[in-house]
């Protein structure tokens, strides 16, 4: 593979120690990249939320003349190939992303995060530490999601009670630590899913589910959690 291996700057005020990208990759804004990081094919890296690019439409200048916050990369990182990563996004040390991931602006991201291949995380989220995303889940704004959690793949959490047809102040469910997603799961807006709770694969959340408790089936009905489930998640 072709990379560039930087040791003090790299253009755009780019800032970083030690990291490898490759030179099909795009880096915007001040973006920083932590050391021992890896960035593949087609990334880019700081791109403009909307708010930004209208900034740099109406002065009519070019993405890399315009200085603004670019997205901030903890040390020992892997970003595959095909993924975007905002402005004022920032993650802790040992993230990965499977490929062609999308992680909006305003993203705090912890430790030990994985977000896997076409994940779509919609801006304003707070994702802990010890996550494991899988692939395919959409994750929309206003998500709080704790330590230890593990989102099966297309799962869908959604925001919105009445989508365009009455107004509601976005409110995504909050994932409390230890949560157990299962595949193809929905969430639906401003659920709490408890601490140590699991969600059943295909399960339709509507309601809160408590610490410690299963919830299965359209609509969702909650069951007690096998004792043997009853432990933190091994992330």
């Amino acid at each position: 593979m072709n990379y560039n291996k930087v040791h003090e700057k790299l253009g755009n005020n780019m800032t970083s120690k030690e990291f490898k990208i490759h030179n099909s990759s795009r880096i915007y804004g001040k973006s920083v990249i932590g050391k021992h990081t890896v960035v593949l094919e087609n990334v880019i890296l700081g791109y403009p939320e909307h708010k930004v690019l209208m900034e740099i439409l109406k002065k009519n200048v070019e993405f890399e003349d315009f200085e603004f916050q670019g997205c901030n990369i903890g040390p020992n990182s892997i970003i595959r190939a095909g993924s975007t990563i905002f402005s004022s996004v920032k993650t802790g040390s040992n993230f990965k992303t499977g490929h062609n991931v999308m992680i909006r602006e305003n993203t705090q991201i912890g430790d030990n995060v994985l977000i896997g291949t076409n994940v779509i995380v919609d801006g304003n989220v707070k994702i802990g530490n010890n996550v494991s995303i899988q692939g395919n889940v959409y994750i929309p704004t206003n998500v709080v999601i704790e330590d230890n959690v593990f989102i099966g793949p297309c799962a869908v959490l959604a925001n919105d009670k009445y989508p365009i047809r009455k107004k509601y102040e976005l409110k995504g469910p909050v994932l409390r630590r230890g949560v157990s997603i299962g595949a193809n799961a929905t969430l639906l807006p401003g659920v709490e899913i408890g601490e140590g709770a699991m969600v059943a694969g295909g399960a339709l959340v509507t309601k809160d589910v408590p610490p410690w408790k299963l919830a299965v089936g359209v609509p969702a009905r909650i069951r007690d959690l096998p004792e043997e489930l009853k432990e933190l998640n091994r992330i």
